[in-house]
């Protein structure tokens, strides 16, 4: 029964980490890229949104270690678009 209660915690953290990462901070970083007409941005901003939208998925698998290079590799990602968009 214990068990039932860590998969549901397991798919709520999923569908957090594809909403916030993917649609509310990374979408609002491509926009932001594409306002300035900065393709280098938007497109890391875009790696970084399917990076972490990915990363929700190795939750549901339950596959911690991909998962842990997934948000890495967004987060690199995503810090990248940000020098792009202030430089």
């Amino acid at each position: 029964m214990a068990e039932d209660g860590m998969d549901d915690n397991f798919d709520k953290a999923a569908i957090a980490v594809i909403i916030v990462f993917g649609a509310i901070i990374l979408g609002g970083l491509m926009a932001a890229n594409l306002v300035v007409g900065d393709r280098n941005g938007f497109l890391f901003a875009l790696g970084a949104a399917f990076l972490a939208w990915i990363a929700g998925h190795m939750i549901l698998f339950d596959l911690p270690r991909a998962y842990a290079f997934l948000v890495a590799g967004a987060a690199v990602m995503a810090v990248c678009s940000t020098l792009f968009f202030v430089l």
